[in-house]
């Protein structure tokens, strides 16, 4: 048995969009619901959702039936957490606040194995493995997992171009709240200086050869950064979908003419 492959980089690497959605209630149920209705991809967010690893597991046996492909955001640039996600079965890391090429390549560092890399080795416990049953997981491993960092401040943005040059990334995702506040323009990740710093930095990444992606829930926003260059863009999250959809349903029934 082979290790997994890795679909969504492929098409990253060939360049092609994949649109996503953020998955932020924490909960492999829904997870599972949003996996059947034709994203690309699902981001299992780990730094501003109430995921641990047991719920992020769950999830990731959830969306597994599916042809979704599940990226998952740890809390921080760390090799022990991103050891653990990859032995549950991540093969794709969103790495947040990456604020320079040494900090890339660390989390580029926690995804291999030694000698080119700090990853602890234990897959015989794991299910990224198939606890063993892929013979060659230990030496293909890497060619399946996909590393995307996270540009978020303008600090990062003013070193782009190195963080997107490291060997072992694969994509750049720039994140518009964080980026706007480091602005000056908290609460503004759709103001037009912030839109146009992140499609430059599209137009930069892209230039590396390598992926670049962004949210933006406005689709007038989402498709600018798509005609840019962008070619991974989340469309918006299952909590706003929620929240939006049942506050409008409710105000349909406060309004007396809707029961008249």
């Amino acid at each position: 048995m082979s290790a997994p492959a890795n679909p969504f980089k492929r098409k990253l690497a060939q360049g092609r969009p994949q649109i996503g959605l953020w998955a932020a209630l924490a909960d492999s149920y829904v997870t599972e619901l949003l996996a059947n209705t034709g994203f690309d991809w699902l981001l299992i967010d780990g730094e501003h959702a109430p995921n641990d690893l047991r719920s992020t597991l769950a999830q990731l046996q959830a969306v597994a039936p599916y042809p979704t492909h599940p990226i998952v955001r740890p809390v921080r640039n760390d090799a022990a957490i991103i050891k653990q996600l990859l032995d549950i079965g991540t093969q794709t890391l969103l790495v947040p606040m990456i604020e320079n090429a040494d900090e890339a390549r660390a989390a580029v560092a926690a995804t291999r194995y030694p000698p080119h890399g700090v990853r602890g080795v234990g897959s015989a416990l794991a299910r990224a493995s198939r606890w063993n049953g892929s013979a060659d997981y230990l030496h293909h491993a890497a060619e399946e997992l996909c590393v995307l960092v996270q540009v978020e401040t303008a600090n990062a943005l003013a070193q782009l171009e190195a963080i997107a040059n490291v060997e072992g990334v694969d994509g750049v995702f720039f994140g518009p709240a964080d980026l706007s506040a480091s602005m000056g323009l908290l609460g503004q990740p759709g103001s037009p200086q912030v839109r146009e710093a992140i499609c430059k930095g599209i137009r930069t990444v892209r230039a590396q050869g390598k992926g670049a992606g962004v949210l933006a829930a406005d689709p007038v926003i989402a498709n600018g950064y798509l005609e840019a260059g962008a070619t991974f863009v989340a469309v918006g999250s299952d909590v706003s979908l929620l929240a939006r959809s049942a506050s409008e349903l409710a105000a349909k029934f406060r309004q007396p003419a809707a029961r008249g």
